[in-house]
């Protein structure tokens, strides 16, 4: 359990130092938090993501750091997703994405697992920040997560 906390520290301190050494022309980069339920097991998650500027098109790098309860089970994710944001006009637009995780599983009982995973994604997602999304996941990764989150702008 220790190892856990330890970890969920360290990655929140990452996300934060992340989003507080941006540089003006680093402007782009933007903090996010997220939440939701999700499927085997079953959980509520919350954690926050770090979204980059376009790497090529509206190809975005979304890292993140999901945390689980539930099933007498805590659970650290740390998700490496890309996004891709169909084109559009509109307020709304769809996006899908994909990418590895690596998950902490840490039993009520004392048993620990450690796993890596593969998540793909579809969402849809506000110009002004709001998005929710569906993951699913494969391998280590929960089966399923539906989540709603914001994008500091």
């Amino acid at each position: 359990m220790r190892r856990i906390r330890v970890l969920v520290c360290v990655s929140l301190m990452t996300l934060g130092l992340t989003a507080a050494v941006v540089t003006p022309a680093e402007a782009q980069v933007r903090t996010g938090a997220q939440g939701g339920v999700s499927i085997d097991p079953d959980q509520v998650y919350f954690g926050g993501h770090v979204e980059t500027t376009p790497l090529v098109d509206r190809l975005r790098f979304r890292p993140s750091v999901d945390i689980g309860l539930g099933e007498d089970v805590v659970a650290v994710a740390a998700n490496f997703d890309f996004t891709y944001t169909f084109p559009g006009r509109r307020e709304w637009n769809l996006y899908v994405g994909g990418g590895p995780s690596v998950n902490f599983y840490n039993a009520d009982n004392g048993g620990s697992n450690t796993e890596g995973g593969f998540n793909f994604i579809i969402g849809a997602k506000q110009n002004r920040g709001l998005f929710f999304e569906m993951k699913v996941g494969v391998e280590g990764s929960p089966d399923l997560k539906f989540g709603v989150g914001y994008t500091f702008r």
